[in-house]
């Protein structure tokens, strides 16, 4: 029987939670792997919750086929249950109950990659949230923890490898050509921490020494002919280990630890007990194929998974609602690992400057549409809707808002007594708050309305000087706007971060009233937890600038009345790094904003002389890090632009955004040249921090050249696709070509390079997926260009990635296309999601998010996309995943 679809999806609430009526002590299971046609056989011991207003024993189960159910021994009989939906109710059951299930399921047609499905001939897991109900009927909740032992069975040929969680106790042959595998977590852990793969794979492994003297195996599966593309997610898997150790005091719990690389794979990777299941795009690396953007990404997502070992798997969810528990505290944890590594002051505000310019191009963005919650959501509809960036990135921001107050040892101390407290337990947000303020004695009582309220909150920064007193005022103000099912907002507790600057540019020295512990300080952290405060500041012999939401204090927008002046000052001498990076994009924006009005106005576009002289300052500058410059010379992007629009106008941000970079490209030519030249990194690629910055400035420099349309910059930008030795340069160059507007002939072998680039590498699919990608967000690309590439024999929606990579790449991130007048991008996206539906709903929902804020478009173009979603809407055998998404949207 499927599950899987509900014409009319019911709400799930927060306040509805019940305790499971049982507990599971045990779970032994047995898979007779076939891909047509898997036998599960799954024993369950479990004793009645007696604390719990759930009376039933209550499992769930989604397309499968129930062969057998005994209870105590005896086979019951359709009328001992009752099954509705996806939940199974035993009515009458005893206090102590032994359930044996015997369930069988289709992998190969398994194409939604949640529960047991196949990819590439290999068996691959993936359970949370509710997948492992898709492999066989159980009460498939978080906060249902069990020691499980699993045994494997199938043929050795096709099935060499079997794997699963915990630690290897037995294996061999079974004398039929088909072999077994035994494996036993010794941890408890919730079902969707279940995994298991099997297949034919080959592994690196090392032994790597604990910091106790312990020693461990650690593994990377790939399938054959990637195993030269491993060594640096083990390098990674061994600076997280490590770093786990000394900066949290956590080790690793098992005797070896296991990752496996798929590339059919809804997610980036998942943090299965002992087994983590990647993307291959976060495992796969050498310079052939990766850039330095992907070995970025390898360490963050390696180290993410490895670290919810203890924050997530050790300790977990009670429900869903509490997801970012684990997901914002250990995207917390795995953003200061990629810092830490870096080592420096400027690469950490790089990073943290990274981070930063993700949450608010996306969650910013998710926050003011129809799709906000808060970070512990009060209701869902379907839970794989709420992997969002408002549980991971916004809840890491809350997270480091108990970093920012408490320091660096008062956080150690909470997180100490967080694990001391809750050590295999499923638990709440409200409990991490509370090791935190009973560790380090503070009220934070206030600070739980960042986890129940949604929204951005806004601050207003107003002050003023006297002179005379040499007084300087500070009033800070907060609000925060309406958002779905919240029309008011109480106060926030609210870290604000800041400096004062003199008119060099100079740090002062601070003495305020409300700080008085910390007179003399340069930097103070004030704390906002009212509608409104001032806070004054003595001995300030002149008019200061302030330098507000240091390092991103808060995840707030910040309100002040800079003048270009003001800001100028900040972008030359701040010693805060991430400001003196946000001075430089309010120049930018202030800038982009006018402009774009102008184009709207038919105006003619000017570029003021202060800017490009801010900005060549900047790109001289050599005593900053080359990524740190390549940061603030990268203009706002034009989602970033359209955020300060009422109405947005895609082709008008478009036309002032590509004005800009040709303006400064004209001004600015012998210095891109020059940085071009100073950041080159002749010999063998190594992903270096140095190097790694180098590429990036070397690379914009490129970027800006290739704005600027003459014969030797196009040579350029050949020159390097011809001559590079390492991804990140060959795709920067292709890049350039791709969208240099230049004469038929420049076209053609921009052409030429793109087909060279396909044959040179059609049998590396991540290299493909960026091939279509790169293709996706041209500025040349028309939907007809889209439909054109879709039929690209290497084409599909069946692989997450590919479908990624060619039509979400188009539709997010190339918006002065998408949104053309005549309603074709629209057209093109409701074709997408409703196919991608019937195979993957997941996939389908998270397209279907790029029209969730259609209102903020002019009325000719709303017209166009309510129709789109009117026909996504009508669709039969709508998912629940797309219902939610299309059904908010339409009701904004």
């Amino acid at each position: 029987m499927s599950n899987d679809i509900a014409a009319t999806p019911p709400t799930i609430f927060r306040k509805d939670y019940v305790a499971p009526g049982f507990w599971v002590d045990t779970v032994e299971m047995g898979f007779d792997l076939d891909l047509h046609e898997t036998h599960v056989a799954t024993r369950i011991t479990m004793r009645r919750n007696h604390d719990s207003a759930e009376k039933d024993l209550v499992l769930f189960g989604a397309s499968l086929k129930l062969l057998q159910l005994r209870m105590n021994g005896v086979n019951l009989k359709k009328n001992a249950y009752t099954i509705d939906g996806e939940v199974m109710r035993i009515a009458n059951a005893p206090d102590e109950v032994t359930l044996e299930i015997e369930t069988l399921i289709k992998p190969l047609k398994n194409t939604s990659l949640s529960g047991l499905y196949a990819s590439n001939g290999n068996f691959i897991t993936q359970c949370e949230a509710e997948g492992f109900r898709k492999i066989t009927w159980f009460p498939d909740r978080p906060d249902v923890m069990a020691k499980y032992t699993v045994m494997l069975r199938a043929n050795k040929k096709k099935f060499p490898i079997l794997l699963g969680n915990g630690n290897l106790i037995e294996e061999g042959d079974l004398g039929d050509g088909r072999h077994f595998a035994k494996w036993e977590d010794p941890f408890k852990k919730p079902s969707y921490l279940f995994a298991l793969v099997a297949g034919k794979l080959v592994c690196q492994e090392e032994n790597y020494t604990l910091k106790s003297g312990r020693s461990v195996l650690l593994q990377v599966w790939v399938e054959d002919g990637n195993l030269d593309k491993t060594q640096h997610a083990m390098d990674s898997l061994k600076n997280s280990i490590r770093w786990d150790e000394e900066r949290f005091g956590l080790e690793l719990d098992l005797d070896r630890f296991m990752i496996v690389a798929t590339s059919d794979f809804n997610m980036g990777a998942m943090e299965n007990k002992g087994l983590n299941i990647f993307n291959t795009k976060y495992v796969l690396a050498n310079s052939r194929i990766a850039t330095d953007v992907d070995y970025a990404g390898i360490e963050s997502v390696v180290g993410h998974e490895y670290f919810h070992n203890w924050t997530g798997n050790r300790v977990t969810c009670r429900d869903w609602f509490q997801l970012s528990l684990k997901e914002g505290l250990t995207v917390f944890r795995d953003q200061e690992f990629s810092a830490d590594l870096v080592g420096t002051t400027t690469g950490r505000a790089v990073k943290r400057i990274e981070d930063v310019r993700v949450l608010r191009q996306v969650q910013f963005s998710e926050d003011a549409g129809p799709m906000a919650h808060p970070v512990r959501p009060d209701s869902f509809v379907e839970i794989n809707n709420f992997y969002t960036v408002t549980i991971y990135e916004k809840g890491s921001e809350v997270v480091r808002m108990y970093y920012t107050l408490l320091g660096h040892e008062g956080f150690r101390k909470g997180m100490d007594l967080y694990f001391a407290r809750h050590d295999g337990q499923a638990v709440e947000c409200d409990d991490f708050r509370a090791a935190m303020a009973d560790s380090s004695g503070r009220d934070l009582t206030q600070f739980e309305r960042w986890y129940s309220q949604s929204g951005t909150p806004r601050v207003k920064a107003e002050t003023t000087y006297d002179a005379e007193t040499q007084t300087y005022q500070l009033t800070l103000s907060q609000s925060c706007p309406a958002t779905p099912g919240q029309d008011e907002k109480l106060p926030f507790h609210i870290p604000v971060a800041m400096g004062l600057l003199d008119a060099e540019g100079k740090d002062i020295a601070l003495h305020c009233d409300a700080y008085s512990a910390l007179a003399g300080a340069t930097n103070l952290i004030l704390e906002l937890t009212e509608a409104s405060q001032t806070f004054t500041f003595t001995g300030v012999a002149a008019k200061p600038v302030p330098s507000l939401l240091r390092n991103f204090s808060a995840p707030v927008l910040l309100d002040i009345e800079y003048s270009d002046e003001e800001l100028g000052l900040l972008l030359a001498n701040d010693s805060d790094p991430f400001n003196r990076w946000e001075a430089g994009q309010r120049l930018a924006t202030r800038r982009l904003v006018k402009l774009t009005k102008a184009v709207q106005a038919g105006e003619t576009l000017e570029l003021d002389s202060m800017f490009i002289e801010a900005l060549r300052a900047t790109l001289v500058n050599e005593s900053l890090d080359p990524s740190f410059r390549e940061l603030v010379l990268t203009l706002p992007s034009e989602a970033m632009i359209a955020e300060e629009f009422d109405v947005v106008d895609p082709q008008a941000i478009h036309t002032a955004r590509q004005f800009v970079r040709t303006a400064l490209t004209q001004h600015l030519r012998a210095e891109f040249l020059s940085a071009y030249e100073a950041n080159l990194t002749p010999g063998q690629y190594t992903p270096d921090a140095i190097s790694m910055a180098k590429r990036a400035l070397k690379n914009l420099a490129l970027s800006y050249l290739s704005a600027w349309s003459d014969e030797s910059t196009f040579e350029l930008a050949q020159t390097q696709f011809d001559e590079a030795e390492n991804m990140t340069d060959r795709l920067a160059a292709l890049s350039a070509l791709t969208n240099f507007h230049g004469t038929e002939t420049q076209a053609n072998a921009a052409a030429q390079s793109l087909k060279k680039f396909y044959k040179d590498f059609k049998k590396e699919a991540l290299v493909i997926d960026k091939w279509f990608m790169l293709q996706a967000v041209a500025d040349t690309t028309d939907v007809a260009k889209v439909r054109e590439l879709m039929e690209h024999k290497a084409f599909t929606l069946g692989n997450p990635n590919r479908a990624r990579s060619l039509t979400f790449s188009f539709c997010n991130g190339n918006p002065s296309r998408f949104h053309a007048a005549d309603g074709s991008g629209y057209a093109l996206w409701a074709e997408l999601v409703i196919e991608l539906n019937k195979i993957n709903p997941q996939v389908a929902a998270r397209l279907a998010r790029s029209l969730d804020r259609w209102k903020k478009y002019p009325l000719h173009l709303q017209e166009h996309m309510k129709l789109a979603l009117e026909k996504v809407a009508a669709t039969k055998k709508l998912s629940k995943d797309v219902a939610e998404v299309i059904g908010k949207a339409l009701a904004a």
